[in-house]
Formats: structure tokens, sequence, C-alpha cells
């Protein structure tokens, strides 16, 4: 990696072995800021505060081994990365704004996307971690990720069938809770319904009415107009010398007829005069029907008017979009399909009942099958975590854990496991609970309560490296995980790490030169002062420089004699 302008570190290149390497430093030179660093490569939260004063942005570069074919190569291939001989390039800055950017081979990523290779590339394990692991709901999920796909597949219907419940006990609820709310709607719906259907409107009748309902209310001015009109165009029967238009049309036509072979141009305007005769007697003959056919009943009249009422009381009642009668049959289209919905709402409260008591059922089943794949990883996993208690210099402790269900009186409010209601969750009906006896004869009691502060320490120690053990990932990261720990113990703790470095990566922030001894590579975080400017950098230590770093880690005194001494024992004993 290498880390440029983040906290008290200026510019640091951090190169890790293979193997084991340590990371060293007095206090506050910077060694957080190396986890931080790894961090913010995979994707962790970005916050400003960390870019160093004055600088305009924080830069993390890191350079990962990435084997071809693997998920995170492919994923990363798909996001449009580019492995350089089996290398992947990532790089995060973050500026002193807050903006964040994250780079993957060569391209732009969203920096969500880091994390969620993180999963395949690094495992961290810190104080924060060990302090998770003193809960219950924490030690349940290591324990369930240490047995694999024994509780991993069971888990998962297990899940599916848990959701599936709550979904089916939520509608069934609201159908119940609201079954007399629903039959009100119903009753509204069907009253709505037979109002309709009674009156049997039809699409445009009202547009229909409307315009009869006009023509019947001036039917009398009506007649008289086309009765007047007719007589314009045809004459009056009963004023025979009266001059109407026909006529004149007629006359006009007989004067040219007799000269229109003379004018080509006459001739034409002749043929548009004949038209016009043919014209005015259609149209004379429509008004003579029309006066003929209008009715004047006042019968109709009143029998129209109250058609209109009842369709103009439905539109008032059930037509919300103003789109008059066509509204109202669109109200009454959706308002069958609920009722159908409502109607049926008794037979979906059958099946539900019957889908929910299945589900119960299943999971009751499923549950009993989590607990019995727990109980054996349990077992299994105290037996690794005690045999690392014992290389720790803890010989006499055993580690337990307690897989149990937890019954309830009131059976509809558990599920059945081995014939017993007990409550239950998103992640079965068990409790677990890691336990440590320190002695023999202990009585085993919750880890958070018996232990001390260096024991805690090693017992979270030895957890942390059985569930690393448990992780497909090639790298590791312990952050001060020895805290508390000192003299004999903190030597098997270093031992322990580099046994572990023997199958993956280990990089371990340290504060104990017995850890420190057994690295396959010694990085120290150091801090120079140049007037008010802090700045820190990253630097190997090999041969000499090794020798006085652990004797500075020891005594305080990097040229002190005894430290020296002890400092190399350290070293003598380490080598393998």
């Amino acid at each position: 990696m290498r880390i440029r302008s983040l906290g008290v570190i200026d510019d640091a290149v951090v190169e890790l072995s293979p193997g084991f390497t340590a990371v060293t430093g007095e206090t506050g030179a910077g060694k957080t800021m190396v986890v931080t660093s790894l961090g913010l490569l995979l994707g962790g939260r970005a916050d400003p505060a960390l870019v160093r004063a004055g600088a305009k942005a924080a830069v993390v570069e890191g350079r990962l081994a990435v084997a071809p074919g693997s998920p995170v190569a492919l994923r990363a291939e798909e996001a449009g990365a580019e492995l350089d001989d089996g290398t992947l390039l990532v790089s995060r800055t973050l500026s002193a704004e807050g903006r964040s950017r994250a780079h993957l081979g060569g391209r732009g990523v969203p920096v969500g996307l880091l994390g969620e290779l993180a999963d395949d590339l690094v495992a961290v394990h810190g104080q924060t971690d060990q302090q998770g692991l003193l809960r219950p709901a924490r030690q349940r999920q290591a324990l369930d990720r240490y047995a694999g796909d024994a509780v991993a597949v069971p888990l998962a219907k297990y899940t599916d069938a848990y959701r599936r419940l709550r979904a089916v006990s939520a509608e069934l609820t609201e159908l119940t809770t609201r079954a007399r709310e629903r039959a009100q709607e119903a009753d509204l719906l069907r009253f709505g319904l037979d109002e309709v259907a009674a009156a049997a409107p039809v699409a445009g009748e009202d547009t229909e009415l409307t315009t009869e309902a006009e023509r019947l209310g001036h039917a009398e001015a009506l007649s008289s107009a086309a009765t007047a009109a007719h007589a314009a165009l045809a004459g009056d029967p009963e004023d025979p010398e009266g001059v109407d238009a026909r006529t004149l049309v007629a006359g006009a036509a007989r004067a040219l007829e007799a000269v229109r072979s003379h004018d080509p141009a006459l001739a034409a305007l002749a043929d548009r005069i004949g038209e016009v005769g043919i014209l005015l007697a259609d149209v004379a003959g429509e008004l003579a029907g029309y006066a003929g056919d209008l009715d004047a009943d006042p019968r109709r009249l009143a029998a129209v008017e109250e058609r209109r009422a009842v369709l103009a009381h439905l539109v008032r009642k059930y037509d919300a979009s103003g789109d008059g009668v066509a509204g109202v049959l669109a109200w009454a289209e959706s308002a069958a399909a609920r009722l159908t919905e409502l109607d049926g709402d008794d037979d979906r409260i059958g099946e539900l009942t019957a889908e929910r008591d299945a589900l119960r059922a299943e999971l009751g089943a499923l549950a009993e099958e989590l607990s019995g794949a727990r109980t054996e990883a349990a077992r299994r996993f105290a037996d690794a975590v005690t045999a690392e208690l014992a290389e720790l210099a803890m010989p006499h402790a055993r580690v337990s854990f307690a897989v149990r269900q937890n019954e309830v009186a009131d059976a509809a409010a558990g599920i059945d496991v081995g014939g017993r209601p007990v409550a239950y969750g998103p992640h079965g009906a068990d409790e677990v609970e890691l336990l440590l006896a320190s002695h023999p004869g202990a009585t085993p009691r919750p880890i958070a309560k018996g232990a001390s502060g260096g024991e805690l320490s090693r017992v979270m120690l030895a957890v942390e490296v059985v569930f690393a053990g448990s992780d497909p990932v090639p790298t590791y990261l312990f952050d001060e995980v020895d805290a508390g720990v000192g003299g004999k113990a903190a030597v098997e703790v270093g031992r322990r790490l580099a046994r572990l470095a023997r199958s993956a990566q280990v990089v371990v922030v340290t504060h104990l030169p017995q850890v420190a001894a057994f690295a396959d590579r010694h990085l120290v975080v150091e801090k120079t002062h140049e007037g008010s400017v802090t700045r820190s950098g990253v630097r190997v230590m090999e041969g000499e420089d090794r020798v006085r770093e652990l004797s500075r880690m020891l005594a305080g005194q990097e040229d002190s004699e005894l430290a020296r001494a002890h400092a190399e024992e350290l070293l003598r004993g380490a080598r393998p």
C-alpha cells in the first residue's frame, strides 16, 4: 500500500510479506492509520477528518495479488477493471470536503464494489470485533459461519419461510381485524351496484337525452321556422301568387338555356344554376319532412326530463372522473371487482390460516435441524478454541457453547420444536452463548463475566484464530487483539499467529515485542517532528534495526544492554 496525507502519515509505502508481518511503533505514531488505510481500500466509511491538515485529499493505493478466475477477479473484470499479470490495483481518494472516489484496475467504480470484494480478500479482526463477540448475537453469527453449509442451507430455507410467515400473518391480521369495516364497505358497494343496475344506464345516453330535451322543449318554434323556410324555398300552397326561390331559380335556368350554346362560360353558369335548383328541391323536401316528423308531445318531454334526473343522480353519487354516465359505468365495473374481492375474503382467511399453520410447522422442523447443526458445530468450535487456549498458556481453561431454546406459555406465540412450544426469531429458535470455565471444577460462565482482562484477550484471540481458520480468505489483519496479554502468554500468542501465517498472510498491529519477534517482516511506523508538522513513515526493520526496535518495545530504551540481550533472545526463540 501507498498512503499519502492520511492522518499523521505524510507519505509512506507499506509492503507486506506473504507470511507474518508485524506493524509496531510508538503510541501516536500512526499504526492505526495502516489499519484505516486498508479499511478504505476495502470500501470502509470515509471520514474527511482523516485527511491530513493542510492537504486537499488523502490517497491510499494498493496492489493486490488475485488468482485468475477467482470470484474477486471475475467480479472486478465485470466492472471493467484490468488485471495485470494476476495483480489488481486499487485506489481510494478522500477529499477534505468529504468526497470519496474509488478506482479498481484503472477504472472508476462505486465504493460499494470495494466492499463487495472485501469479504473474499481480507478478514479484519480487532478490539472492536472482540467487544462484538461478547454479545450473544455475534457469537451465534460466528458459530453459524464456522458451521458452514450444515447451518447455512437450513438457515436459508428457514429465513425464506420466516419472511413468508410474517407476510401471511400480517395479511391475516389485517383481514380479521378489519372484518367489520370490510362488511360495511361491501354493503355500500352492493347498494350502489343495485342502484346503478336498477337505472341501467347506457353509454352516451345522457348526451342523446340532452339533445332530445332541447328539441322537444322548442318544438313549436322549430316547426314554425321549418315551415317558413320551406315556403320561402318551395312556395306557400295558400298563396298561389307568392314568389319562391325554386320558381326564381327555374326562371333563371330557362333564360340561359336558349343561349348556352353560344358561349361555354355561360353554359357553365347555367349548369351551376341547375345544381342550385336540385339542392333547393332537396332542402325543401327535408324541411317538409322535418316539420311533419317533429314531435311536440309534452308527455315525451316529461319522460325525457325524468330520465335525465335519474342519470344526474347517479352521476352526482358515483362519477368521480367527470365523465358523466361513462364515469358511472366505470365505477360500477371497479366496484364489482372490489366486491368480489371482499366477498372472497372469508375464503382467503381460510387459505391464509392453513398456510400459516403449515409455515409454522415447517419452521419448527427447520429450527430443530438448525439446533442440531449448531450443537454439533458448537462442540467442534469449543474443542478447537480450548485447544488454542492450551497453546496460549491457559492449559486448564475450557470453552463451551450453550445452545438453548426458551419455552413460551402461549403455544400460538411460538413454534413447536421437539414437542415444545418455543420462542423463535429470524435466525431460528436458538439462543447461543459462549461460556468459559477458567480452571477445573469451575462453573462455566459467560466469557464477559468468567475471564480476567488478560484471559479475555487470549480467549478472544483463540476464538478469532479458530474463526479465521474457517474463513476462506487469503489475508487476516489483527489489530492489537493481544491487548492485556504479557509474559509467557504473549510469546504463545506470537507463536500461534506465526503458525497461522504458514497457510495465509497475517498482518498484526501490536505493542508486544514477544509477538513482533515472530514476524517474517517487521514494519515500524515512525514519527518525526519538523517544527509544527508531524510526518510519519513506515520502515522495514532488519538486523540491528530490528533489535533496537524490540529493545524500545521492551524497555523504552533502544540502547539498553539488558533490553538488547532480551530482544536477541526473543528473536532466537522465535526462529522455527
